[in-house]
């Protein structure tokens, strides 16, 4: 907590917790047959996308920012324009992420407010006609 203020990434248990929920997340998107779509966009071996993915959540929750000390600004939505992003595969990315704060993220109340952020920021990455 910073003056009052909750940190996501110290209230859902930190760097440990951080890497629990981006691994499920990949878990979730590597087994589940409702998410192939989504998880066709990505490489066979998924290690470095989880490795990225674990660095800019750590940043995004609010912990160190490993993302931006490696690679710069996460500028998402330019970074992901070259993948057909529409409702389906937007929708089946936030499947696996809703599934996977379910699993990592005990407190309902942050897990909700979680959930409608990551919903934002995968909305916002939609790059195809509805």
């Amino acid at each position: 907590m910073t003056d009052g203020v909750l940190i996501p990434y110290e209230a859902i248990g930190g760097a440990e917790a951080t890497q629990r929920l981006c691994d499920r997340f990949y878990d979730l998107m590597d087994s589940l047959p409702e998410a192939a779509e989504v998880r066709a966009l990505h490489p066979p071996d998924l290690t470095g996308s989880r490795d990225k993915f674990a660095d800019f959540l750590s940043g995004w929750l609010g912990g160190p920012q490993r993302y931006v000390e490696k690679y710069g600004h996460p500028r998402l939505r330019m970074r992901h324009i070259r993948f057909p992003i529409g409702d389906q595969v937007r929708d089946q990315w936030m499947l696996c992420m809703r599934l996977a704060l379910a699993e990592v993220v005990e407190d309902v109340v942050l897990r909700d407010a979680l959930e409608r952020a990551f919903s934002g920021v995968a909305d916002h990455m939609r790059n195809q006609p509805r």
